[in-house]
């Protein structure tokens, strides 16, 4: 294990040079599922049920719980037709899949009576759907609607300080200083990028730093131990 406390002070200007690395690095296994999903259909009504199923729970249990529920129902007025038990069943063993069954019968409802069974295009109109948060609502906007938006998730917000570029201490705030200084051609892609990147690499605890791609842009922030 090495000890890493050299401080680097990235240079905002090089965080093109590291979304263009890492975007080569990017690798489909390490996507989330949703990244997939995007690719194939830019259905909005999927990626929002599916980044709600994804919420506390691992990727591949998600991708799973989204393909067995869309099989049986793929419009909202299909959803609410399925009864709460059915689904809970069908989404198991994703996190919390009863309240979360329960929540899509809920979001399938007010999308139908307040949306037209659309899912809104925009941040303001989706938070105020029941369950979804900021993360969501930027994943939704930008991924089934090809519309800039940055979505922060955990691996997003600690990557981001760690290399120096942010200094914040929760997702939320991650968002907006993100949104004041990474140029906009980027805010797409970089979760997918960061997201893949923190799964492989730049892990929460002892990250691959020996291994880093982008190990020579990076600060090191809060970095005590490495492999």
């Amino acid at each position: 294990m090495n000890r890493c406390l050299i401080f680097k002070n990235m240079k905002d200007s090089q965080i093109n040079n590291i979304i263009k690395i890492l975007k080569k690095e990017l690798a489909v296994g390490t996507m989330p599922i949703v990244s997939h999903l995007a690719e194939d259909q830019r259905d909005p009504f999927v990626i929002l049920i599916s980044t709600l199923l994804s919420l506390r729970t691992k990727d591949e249990v998600t991708e799973v719980a989204t393909y067995r529920l869309f099989e049986l129902a793929s419009s909202p007025e299909e959803m609410l037709k399925v009864p709460v038990d059915k689904i809970a069943k069908t989404i198991y063993p994703v996190g919390f899949y009863r309240v979360k069954a329960s929540n899509i019968h809920h979001t399938c409802r007010e999308l139908i009576e307040r949306f037209g069974s659309k899912v809104p295009d925009n941040i303001d109109d989706l938070l105020t759907v029941k369950g979804v948060g900021r993360k969501t609502a930027n994943l939704v906007v930008s991924l089934a609607y090809g519309k800039d938006a940055i979505c922060v998730d955990t691996h997003v917000h600690r990557i981001s300080n760690r290399l120096g570029y942010v200094k914040t201490k929760t997702p939320d705030e991650t968002e907006f200083a993100l949104r004041k200084k990474l140029p906009r051609r980027h805010w797409i892609i970089y979760n997918t990028i960061m997201v893949a990147f923190g799964r492989k690499t730049c892990k929460p605890v002892s990250p691959l730093c020996s291994q880093c791609p982008v190990n020579r842009y990076c600060d090191r922030i809060n970095v005590t131990l490495s492999r």
